[in-house]
């Protein structure tokens, strides 16, 4: 009883949680890319900010005095990364696979890997990604949209500065009260656009039901469990298992929206999986890139 106790809490048990964040985050965005033709991209991540940012304050409880102005404009600036980072992303899967998506969008938190390396061995891992890139547009996820390509690489931009601003609000406020501040910028950065574009929509139960659902699957949930992972887990391992995210995406595309893929973009996967991996390991230990935030 006390070894299978280890086994659960060790080591073991953490990874299980990290890679179960990971699968509920895909499959939140799954349920997302279903509810497109009602709430539109915007609309859902209107939903997914406003009922994260409720979550988080009910969970937090942030105390919002007491802060410098550098913590106030960090923090603002972390807002609004997370703001545009998920509208980038989701107006990108409207588009394109969502394996495919988070394929190119992983990019980001990798070239910042590599640039942190600073090391010649780490540019060998940009190259194995560059060839993944390639084969992804050799057919492998089907025809991929250009604009949708495009939206993936900004959303992946947006996520070095999102790796970037969420160190800088970890120093500057305890716990998660900078998260869930963050996130409240964020909900009312996004509010307008997703009033503009979903309307009424953003008031109908159902779709409130579900957007709480998309939310939790893909927020609350993942961040909970890789808060508790990182207790058990060197922020190395976290990191290396965070890369993993393109091919669990590959896998919810496929199996929960019929999204089909070729062997070589099996193949695309694996070598950017592989290449984030390797330039993650390369990184030095508790430089910006250790540990990347999960994706949106």
């Amino acid at each position: 009883m006390q070894r299978r106790s280890q086994l659960v809490g060790g080591p073991l048990g953490a990874t299980g949680l990290v890679v179960l964040g990971l699968t509920a985050q895909e499959a939140g965005a799954s349920i997302a890319v279903l509810l497109f033709p009602s709430a539109g991209p915007l609309g859902m991540v209107t939903f997914r900010l406003v009922f994260s940012a409720l979550i988080l304050l009910a969970i937090a409880r942030p105390s919002w005095r007491g802060r410098s102005v550098r913590a106030w404009a960090t923090v603002v600036a972390f807002g609004a990364v997370l703001a545009t980072m998920n509208g980038l992303f989701y107006l990108s899967i409207e588009r394109i696979p969502l394996g495919a998506a988070v394929t190119i969008e992983v990019l980001g938190p990798l070239a910042l890997s590599v640039i942190a390396a600073r090391r010649a061995s780490a540019w060998l891992w940009a190259a194995l990604a560059a060839i993944g890139v390639v084969l992804l547009g050799q057919g492998s996820f089907g025809h991929l949209d250009p604009v949708g390509v495009m939206l993936a690489a900004a959303a992946g931009a947006a996520w070095i500065f999102y790796i970037l601003l969420s160190a800088r609000t970890g120093a500057a406020f305890p716990r998660l009260d900078g998260l869930a501040i963050a996130m409240t910028f964020g909900a009312v950065i996004i509010l307008p656009f997703g009033i503009a574009t979903a309307g009424s929509a953003l008031v109908r139960p159902d779709l409130l039901l579900l957007g709480a659902a998309v939310a939790l699957l893909s927020s609350a949930i993942p961040y909970a469990l890789e808060l508790v992972a990182l207790r058990r887990l060197p922020a190395s391992t976290f990191a290396v298992l965070m890369s993993l995210a393109p091919a669990i995406a590959t896998i919810a595309g496929l199996v929960l929206l019929g999204q089909s893929f070729t062997w070589v973009g099996a193949i695309a996967v694996a070598l950017v999986v592989t290449a984030s991996i390797g330039a993650v390991r390369s990184a030095p230990r508790g430089g910006a890139s250790a540990t990347p935030a999960p994706a949106p």
